[in-house]
């Protein structure tokens, strides 16, 4: 490989890559970045197959993101890359992690990935992806250790991985074979502050030895003002590899030690009408650039999950903390039959904070409303300190998700055995495994109400309510130690763990030109644990008086403090299970072309969200009220056609989608249970020619809401956020000396919430990076991130405008533009 690849191949932006459902083959257990990428190469499909086939041969919707695909796009977190796949919808407006991510028309009813699943090296992040305030995204960083992204929709996924039937995004590390170097590599904002330091190593210890190690470190406050440094941490990932005749073992470890700031919905102005909104700023905000964090709220004072006084530092945002070891081995045991396992053991705990406004409105109408008539609010800290707050100031009536993730560990181990032999004139491969895991989910709930004022720069002041008689109502900007905005609720305290059992097989017949497979998977599993809620049933209403400044007397806002009947738990304990299969065809037409089928069932075992009300759980014997409830399933059906052809390659793919879901959504504080029918086409095409490359994918989807328990009005409507079209175009330019590359994310218009009425734009986001290496083993690259500062929204707490026009909801960042020096050696 040429220095020019070589620096191309692991930008400033972080090399991503992905890995297979499981077990990399040995023949390709090396660096995937090192490997030809040309569209004339034969691009080997690892992902859900029993074993690495040409993609013209396999019957799957796959799609790859090289380090070049990578940089091009200029991402600011994992989803930003996540949404450069054809067929998902990834949310990336929630920061570094809190990603909304949906594939192929199955909903997002609250948050994370519930129908797709996220992999790190083969194995689950986390065994479910929407842990409410614990999605799996927020454990997963990209920097240098990664080689490429692969991502499968539909297709085999419910077979070759549990709770994952919509598909899977999957990411693999670099081993070290073949690199025998590494990269130090520093980035600065240029229009924003963050500053950060990556690198990586590796390269042979012996012929038969290597090993990789890399990661980062970083600090600033994001590409959003908000007064302090939200993001900061890093992460350190180290693996060393042994091959031996017949197969290999490696062992690897990660830690990830990380803060960012968690972004919510934040005010709006929205005039004209809910088919033909205007969106436009409210004064002293920018949607795109500011938030409701702050340097004047920085910390909270509440009850703990043991019911004791404790002030929490809230800027760690989403803050992960993962300690992570495992191994990977494959053995020959017999000629043409080998055994691969994957173990690996995640201690994962943290937290997410942050702000969400609960309403927002002027100050005269919030202090009326929680004091009276005569009333008045004033600033507790900032700027105006002790200053009364103008009557038409607008204020956010603020829910302080202050969530603690005591453990969220698990462990998880992928064995089978894969075996060729022929069958007349054919071939045949012949898989069976079994995959065992255990996710605990042991988190405490512990908001509190707060009075922001609504201004950007990282400047809100936390306001005081003062009665007419001049009684204070609030304590320094705290107007309840409870989520008193929210109806008193959601102070809960979960600890449960989830087994996870699965025993498989597949058969992949080949004859010629034809390939037939099949594949099934049997998961079952046990729940079990105590939820303590004040919420959950039974008149405990867990509202109580505390005196937080022991001075004796209980203020307005002590007398309103939440509390977690501990002497009171609700059982869990049910079991589940389900069965789930797929059938594909592909027939090589030519050597340029092929057409395939499939048919799939899969199911999807839900976890905390469902304990959130009676009508799911009996908590008394902790058993499940109907075997519905436990389980989502998910049926696919894709037909498509691939050609590939010298420097061109061209896929497309129909499919059809039919989706139960049972939810629960903390913000609004609904549950869901419904049906859904999607169908579309995906799109996918790639040119490359000398040092020119050019991609583009299209997604067409029409989905409904075929089936509405809990508001029948909604059937017929198409699901929230769902646009009918998403897409992506990249192009890139390579000389010895530069590259230059820009890439364009869009979407069509959808609609807020599932009544369809108040519209989400379309919009186009365009991003870009140049890089010059003006010295051997040098690079200095500018990346730009939304180049031209286009305004965009991905979600909208309101269904339609209300009487005051402002709306809250939560939009991409503006533009951010970031400077990256390299080094290889």
């Amino acid at each position: 490989m040429t220095i020019s690849k070589a620096l191309r191949a692991s930008s400033a932006t972080a090399a991503l890559a992905a890995s297979t459902l499981f077990l990399v083959p040995a023949a390709f257990a090396q660096d995937t970045a090192a490997q030809d990428d040309s569209a004339e190469s034969d691009v080997i499909v690892v992902t859900a197959v029993a074993r690495g086939a040409n993609v013209l041969d396999s019957s799957v919707s796959v799609s790859a993101i090289d380090a070049d695909q990578i940089a091009t796009t200029a991402p600011r977190s994992a989803a930003e890359i996540f949404r450069n796949i054809p067929g998902i919808r990834s949310e990336s407006s929630g920061g570094e992690g809190n990603a909304n991510i949906a594939v192929r028309g199955l909903p997002i009813a609250s948050g994370g990935a519930k129908f797709l699943q996220l992999q790190e090296d083969g194995l689950p992040i986390l065994e479910f992806g929407d842990i409410t305030f614990g999605n799996s995204d927020i454990f997963l960083r990209s920097d240098l250790n990664i080689a490429r992204v692969e991502a499968i929709r539909g297709g085999s996924a419910s077979t070759f991985a549990s709770n994952s039937p919509g598909g899977v995004i999957n990411m693999i590390s670099k081993t070290g074979k073949g690199q025998d170097g590494g990269t130090i590599q520093a980035t600065l904002g240029l229009d924003y502050d963050e500053k950060r330091f990556d690198f990586d190593y590796g390269g042979a210890l012996a012929d038969d030895l290597y090993f990789h190690m890399g990661g980062f470190v970083r600090q600033g406050e994001g590409p959003r003002d908000i007064g302090y440094d939200g993001n900061r941490g890093g992460q350190f990932k180290i693996n060393i590899t042994k091959e031996f005749t017949g197969g290999f073992i490696r062992f690897y470890g990660k830690y990830l030690d990380d803060r960012a700031v968690a972004y919510l919905p934040n005010p709006v102005q929205v005039t004209g009408t809910n088919a033909n909104p205007n969106y436009r700023n409210v004064p002293g905000f920018d949607i795109s650039g500011d938030s409701l964090h702050s340097r004047f709220f920085r910390s909270a004072l509440s009850l703990n999950g043991n019911n004791q006084p404790q002030r929490y530092d809230i800027t760690a945002g989403q803050r992960p903390l993962v300690k992570a070891f495992g191994f990977e081995g494959e053995f020959e045991v017999a000629d043409g039959w080998t055994v691969t396992n994957r173990f690996r053991f995640s201690d994962v705990s943290g937290s997410f904070a942050s702000p969400f406004p609960g309403s927002v409105d002027t100050a005269a109408n919030t202090a009326t409303a929680l004091a009276g008539a005569g009333s008045r609010l004033v600033f507790a800290n900032g700027l105006q300190a002790g200053q009364n707050v103008p009557g038409n100031a607008l204020v956010a009536s603020v829910v302080l998700f202050n969530t603690r993730l005591n453990s969220l560990d698990n462990i998880t181990n992928d064995l089978r055995i894969t075996g060729d032999f022929d069958i007349g004139s054919g071939k045949a491969t012949l898989t069976a495994g079994f995959y065992k895991s255990r996710q605990d989910i042991n988190t405490d709930w512990l908001w509190t109400s707060h009075l922001l004022e609504v201004r950007g720069g990282g400047n809100a002041a936390l306001i005081d309510v003062v009665a007419a008689n001049g009684q204070r109502r609030s304590d320094g900007g705290t107007v309840a130690y409870s989520a008193s905005f929210f109806g008193n609720c959601c102070r809960r305290s979960y600890d449960l763990q989830y087994d996870t059992n699965a025993p498989f097989a597949s058969l992949s017949l080949e004859f010629d030109k034809l390939t037939l497979d099949g594949s099934i998977r049997y998961d079952f599993g046990d729940a079990s644990g105590r939820t303590f809620g004040s919420d959950l049933g039974g008149g405990r209403v867990g509202i109580t008086s505390f005196d937080f400044n022991r001075n004796g007397a209980i203020s307005p806002a002590e007398a309103q403090t939440a509390t977690i009947p501990l002497n009171a738990p609700a059982l869990v304990d049910y079991s589940y299970n389900y069965f789930s299969y797929s059938l594909g065809v592909n027939y090589r037409v030519s050597n340029d072309l092929a057409l395939f089928a499939r048919y799939s069932k899969g199911g999807r075992a839900n976890a905390d969200r469902i304990l959130f009300n009676n009508d799911n759980v009996n908590f008394v014997t902790g058993d499940i009220r109907s075997e519905g409830i436990a389980v989502d399933f998910v049926k696919q059906a894709e037909a498509g056609v691939k050609y590939r052809s010298g420097g061109l390659a061209l896929y497309a793919t129909g499919f059809y989608a039919e989706t139960e879901e049972t939810n629960f959504e903390a913000t609004t504080q609904q549950t869901f249970d419904r049906q859904f029918k999607a169908y579309g086409v995906e799109l996918e095409a790639s040119y490359r020619t000398g040092g020119f490359t050019f991609s583009a994918g299209g997604t067409y989807t029409d989905a409904e809401i075929s089936r509405d328990r809990i508001n029948p009005g909604n059937v017929g409507n198409t699901p929230r956020r769902q646009a009918d079209f998403i897409y992506q175009l990249s192009g890139q330019y390579e000389e010895d000396m530069f590259t230059l590359g820009a890439n364009m994310v869009g979407t069509t218009d959808s609609f807020a919430q599932d009544n369809n009425l108040l519209v989400l734009p379309g919009f186009a986001q365009v991003n870009a990076f140049v890089a010059v290496r003006p010295f051997d083993r040098v690079q200095l690259s500018l990346n730009a991130n939304n180049l031209f500062d286009t305004r965009g929204f991905t979600e909208a707490e309101e269904g339609a405008i209300p009487a005051n026009g402002i709306v809250r909801a939560r939009s991409i960042n503006g533009r951010t533009i970031s400077a990256t020096l390299r080094y290889d050696f």
